[in-house]
């Protein structure tokens, strides 16, 4: 884990977290190197502002004795820890950003904290974008007065609350002899991980909408052949590219809003959906755009007059 300030030492200047996820390649340093070259540029107090990116280590990686590791993939989509890694069997990687979560919310550690946000791109965006959906600490973090937010950016895939994907017109039941296991998890709701088992697929939907979710896509992330996109046929299933999928998503939030008297009562404004125009799949530019700044970093944040700019996309 990489952080600017030692999480057991001295927090009580801390008034603002950021937790930025890491893509597939396992990366950390480089995304904590990048968020920290934001807040420098930003004009915040670094005094005020905690970064911590945590580093989920991968099979193949070494250095990590004693430590839990996960499948490749596996992290991204909150599976549980390799056998015999760690000392927690099936640790879910989603329960660390719990745990994470659970230790800053201590008033007695960071008693001027005012607000957490969640930060990932790439397999990073679908991490947090699923621990949007899924986690159980939201409400409680709320309760205790922090304002939470999560920031999902170029993620390869959704989890959809329902067996419907896109289609040529709307949304459809997806043609199972194409891909029988389209609406398992990481994709839909069967087979759903341990850590999220026992909540109906809508009435997750009715809590997800109560949370402050921006989701940022690039759109020049137009590539079906890009070397790190999920091209398993359940990611197919939603669509060609990050792009796309993202759009559609969107598209999919507004129409299972139109059947849901929760979705009909509650304000428009709590997800938003944002494209950062000439950019692809790049977390330095996607974070950094003028919208990525003001997310991560706040409404008087100072931006690169070179950012990216961000156009809302509209329902």
């Amino acid at each position: 884990m990489y952080a600017n300030h030692m999480l057991d030492g001295k927090l009580d200047t801390i008034r603002e977290v950021i937790i930025v996820q890491h893509g597939i390649q396992r990366n950390g340093d480089d995304y904590y190197a990048a968020a920290m070259a934001l807040l420098q540029a930003s004009g915040r107090s670094l005094d005020e502002v905690l970064v911590i990116v945590p580093n989920f280590p991968g099979k193949p990686d070494t250095g990590f004795d004693g430590m839990p590791v996960w499948s490749v993939q596996g992290w991204t989509g909150g599976e549980p820890a390799l056998p015999g890694t760690g000392t927690q069997t099936g640790l879910s990687s989603l329960q660390v950003i719990d745990d994470i979560a659970q230790l800053l919310a201590d008033k007695s550690r960071l008693p001027q904290l005012k607000k957490i946000t969640f930060a990932g791109h790439s397999g990073g965006g679908q991490l947090i974008h699923r621990y949007a959906v899924l986690n159980h600490v939201d409400e409680a973090l709320r309760a205790r007065g922090l304002d939470v937010q999560y920031v999902v950016a170029n993620p390869s895939s959704y989890l959809y609350f329902t067996p419907e994907r896109p289609a040529s017109t709307g949304f459809a039941l997806y043609d199972k002899s194409v891909c029988p296991a389209y609406d398992d998890y990481r994709y839909g709701m069967q087979n759903m991980v341990s850590y999220a088992k026992g909540m109906a697929g809508l009435d997750l939907y009715n809590r997800h909408l109560q949370r402050q979710v921006t989701y940022l896509v690039g759109s020049l992330d137009t590539d079906p052949n890009h070397r790190v996109l999920d091209k398993s046929c359940g990611a197919e299933a939603e669509g060609p590219t990050r792009y796309d999928r993202a759009h559609a998503y969107w598209a999919y939030e507004q129409y299972l809003g139109k059947q849901t008297p929760v979705a009909k009562a509650l304000p428009a404004s709590n997800h938003h959906y944002l494209d950062v125009e000439g950019v692809g799949h790049d977390q330095t530019r996607m974070f950094g755009s003028q919208c990525g700044v003001k997310l991560l970093f706040g409404d008087k944040a100072a931006v690169d007059k070179q950012a990216a700019q961000c156009k809302p996309v509209k329902p």
